[in-house]
């Protein structure tokens, strides 16, 4: 089976992490902010703060921005369910906003009226989740315009977007937004195992988003509320949790980060032979907005429903039955039973139906090889007739 995904270790990355077994120190030691500040440098942040998932950083980013019971988080329905799971954890609720069908991006001409309805109703959000699906960046310029505007935050869920770009700009330099938030999972552009990260520009979230990932205790005594007893002593301010990233984990992300424009690059140009590949199947390829260079950790192509002969369920299985393990990224959040039965009615949000209905992950890591994405479209195509 042709997986959809799959991490590149090479013998540098285990020299990295066995080096760091030989070390003092396994968990949270000097390797973690040597990795922070090789994110932090490449995206043109401020700060980042290592987590133990991308999970673990959208949710102490949504207390960071004191998201609580009473306020709302929107986000796109298209994503994985933790860009919206990070709210109900803060007791929030939660709605969606409908996609753009070429980016699969939440749209921001959706969210303008959504938000003209919001305003005259006294329900604006309090945080937007602006998911960056695929690796291309959501509009976050217009976005931003609207947070502006109607005075929500926003946080970037570019789990799946780093090396990509943004206006020339990296994904995670949150010019539009106050965090953006990456993930390290062995499918992802580069991985730490298990990881995730937060960048941001601001001093006090960057402090928050650090005592958060643990238990909300400070060593600092610049943020105590009295004189310490003596230099063991340490405080918790707030309740935190235990989110930490291990060294070990960090060196396998610092050493990865040495190949991740590499990675990118290869990325794109299996997308643009895909692309070409492509052309005379009764599909949609990726759309590319010019805004944006996509990190492409994914490739989606939908279906011309109307020039296919099998159902959508049915051209899945065959390529699974041929060896191409295809996915679907994503179910929209909403049909989930956790939210369904909140009373969400997918016909609020006719582009995430559609796009539900057509979508196919096809395979694309770094390691694949050329002629393999032949097999991979050779099989569609027999797949479609």
């Amino acid at each position: 089976m042709i997986p959809y995904g799959r991490q590149d270790v090479t013998d540098e990355d285990v020299a990295a992490v066995e080096a760091v077994l030989r070390s003092d120190f396994l968990t949270q030691g000097p390797v973690v902010p040597r990795f922070e500040g090789a994110v932090a440098s490449y995206c043109g942040a401020r700060h980042a703060v290592a987590v133990n998932s991308a999970t673990a950083a959208l949710h102490i980013a949504c207390r960071a921005l004191d998201l609580g019971p009473g306020d709302w988080l929107w986000t796109s329905p298209i994503t994985f369910v933790a860009s919206a799971n990070c709210g109900a954890y803060c007791g929030a609720s939660i709605d969606f906003v409908d996609i753009d069908p070429g980016t699969f991006n939440l749209c921001p001409r959706a969210l303008e009226r959504k938000l003209e309805t919001a305003d005259r109703e006294g329900r604006l959000p309090k945080v937007v989740v602006a998911v960056h699906m695929c690796g291309q960046s959501a509009a976050m310029a217009e976005i931003h315009a609207l947070s502006r505007r109607y005075g929500f935050r926003l946080i970037e869920d570019a789990s799946h977007a780093i090396g990509g770009r943004y206006r020339g700009e990296p994904v995670g330099c949150c010019r539009f937004s106050d965090i953006a938030v990456f993930s390290f999972h062995p499918v992802k552009i580069i991985t730490t195992a298990e990881g995730g990260m937060a960048v941001t520009n601001d001093d006090d979230l960057a402090m928050r988003l650090a005592m958060l990932r643990s238990h909300g205790i400070t060593r600092d005594p610049s943020l105590m509320t009295r004189e310490p007893d003596g230099p063991w002593y340490y405080e918790q301010t707030e309740l935190g949790f235990n989110y930490r990233m291990t060294d070990l984990h960090a060196a396998l992300g610092l050493s990865q980060m040495t190949r991740l424009d590499a990675y990118v690059s290869r990325r794109g140009a299996l997308a643009n032979r895909y692309d070409e590949l492509l052309k005379s199947l009764p599909v949609k390829v990726p759309v590319r907005h010019p805004d944006c260079l996509s990190a492409f950790h994914l490739y989606v192509v939908r279906l011309r429903r109307e020039q296919v002969t099998h159902s959508h369920r049915t051209v899945f299985e065959k390529l699974r039955e041929s060896g191409i393990g295809v996915n679907l990224h994503y179910i929209p959040v909403y049909r989930q039973p956790y939210y369904a039965r909140r009373g969400f009615e997918p016909a609020r949000f006719p582009e995430a139906e559609s796009y539900y209905a057509e979508a196919i992950t096809l395979p694309l890591f770094p390691a694949i090889e050329d002629g393999t994405l032949d097999e991979v479209v050779m099989a569609l195509r027999a797949a479609c007739q």
